[in-house]
């Protein structure tokens, strides 16, 4: 892979930002079946994303890294105003572009382009190369057809596709994968931009393709002077294209700070997560075993408190445990036990679906509150080390059942940690 070019560091770009969003939240409405659609009701939303705070300063390569669901696609969208944002601003030039009305937006979009994950699903099948590139500018303003051949011809050679005159008449169909990234990096830049958001750019593409890709992305932002918002799942890309990282869960930045220091020195456990996740080609080398547990939750409802808390090795009993931490537990212990056992055991504590409302405080085995006291405490001594265990502060038996109480949890909101930002109850303001 190429070297890394030398790179911007933020005291040196100091206040010359090029977009500030500020408090930014995407959400979507979900719809039920078909009564609730007749009537119009709502079933729940999806909040992906939810209150984001980035700064992207001139020059400089930001990334923003997370799996699959976390959100930075949609991030990266309504930042060119693909998306509507439900609350908050992306202030650009400034100017809202969140409040922006559709002809406000096509201006912004000379200046805000996007590198789209999938080059076949970003050309049409119908257009030649010059069309494709070319109506950029004619949607734009651009009458002349000469003076678009013209700026056509100058983007492709300054993206590697020469000799021109053999891809202009070219369809999509006939390149290969990195040939219509090019394309598709021409379409972007074509129109003079200063921002690039540029989603998985090279996460399609062959192994052998990617690392041309990424350095053609590096020369482009020295040559034009652009700025990027660089969205991946990929850390190792990350590490080399970008100056600053921004780490995204469940709709929200838990990290960020220099690539340097967030590589050298990760806080957030998710972080820590992800680093560990990174191949490593050496077979001498042991993979990491302690990776999270479970998937990422369901963004239209999230984890109470801290949204990495149930996935979390170093959680906290104040990162915000609740019922259905407990109905995971349970159901994890029926897997090993068996379907008799469940049968059995589901039987003495009654009811769970009540466990599916996120509540700190809900009450089980209506039935017999002795026999599901003493369940609990037996399952509890099967794995004391169970993380979830230590947010519950009383399980007491009463008239109506056993009441489970679970301690209050904390959402904190990003705080200074050495030489980034964390969202993380380990770490302290001071800290």
């Amino acid at each position: 892979m190429p070297t890394k070019p030398e790179t911007t560091t933020p005291a040196e770009v100091g206040s010359d930002t090029v977009i500030d969003v500020r408090g930014l939240s995407v959400h979507f409405g979900l719809r039920g079946g078909s009564l609730s659609r007749l009537v119009g009701r709502d079933s729940g939303t999806v909040k992906a994303v939810d209150g984001v705070d980035l700064t992207l300063r001139r020059g400089e390569v930001v990334g923003v890294v997370g799996e699959s669901g976390s959100g930075k696609s949609t991030l990266g969208r309504a930042l060119m105003g693909l998306v509507p944002a439900t609350d908050g601003q992306i202030v650009f030039d400034g100017r809202d572009v969140a409040s922006m009305r559709r002809r406000e937006l096509r201006e912004v979009r000379r200046h805000i382009q996007m590198v789209f994950q999938d080059p076949s699903a970003a050309l049409n099948p119908a257009m030649t190369v010059e069309e494709a590139i070319g109506d950029a500018l004619r949607v734009q303003g651009m009458r002349s057809a000469s003076e678009r051949r013209t700026r056509v011809v100058e983007t492709l050679e300054r993206v590697g596709l020469s000799p021109v005159e053999l891809f202009l008449d070219k369809y999509p169909r006939d390149l290969s994968g990195g040939q219509k990234q090019r394309v598709v990096m021409a379409r972007a830049i074509v129109m003079g931009p200063s921002v690039l958001v540029a989603d998985e750019p090279i996460s399609m593409l062959d192994m052998s393709v990617r690392a041309k890709i990424l350095q053609l992305m590096l020369d482009l932002k020295q040559q034009l002077d652009l700025s990027y918002v660089y969205i991946t799942h990929d850390l190792a890309s990350a590490k080399f294209f970008c100056d600053r990282i921004a780490i995204m869960y469940l709709g929200r930045i838990v990290e960020i700070g220099d690539t340097e220091e967030i590589f050298a020195n990760p806080r957030h456990p998710y972080t820590k997560a992800l680093l560990k996740a990174i191949p490593n080609p050496d077979p001498s080398v042991p993979v990491a075993r302690d990776l999270p547990r479970g998937e990422i939750p369901d963004a239209a409802r999230p984890p109470l408190g801290c949204a990495f808390h149930p996935r979390c090795p170093v959680a906290t009993p104040t990162c915000g445990w609740e019922s259905r931490d407990l109905r995971t537990v349970l159901e994890e212990h029926w897997l090993r036990q068996g379907g008799e056992v469940y049968a059995e055991e589901s039987r003495v504590l009654g009811d769970l679906d009540v466990l599916d409302e996120p509540s700190t405080s809900v009450v089980l085995g209506k039935g017999d509150p002795a026999a599901a006291t003493q369940l609990l405490a037996r399952i509890r001594s099967e794995n004391p080390d169970e993380p979830m265990w230590q947010g519950v502060t009383s399980i007491d038996q009463t008239s109506g059942g056993v009441a489970v109480e679970f301690h209050a949890g904390e959402d904190p909101a990003l705080r200074r940690a050495g030489g980034v930002d964390v969202a993380c109850v380990l770490y302290g303001e001071d800290d």
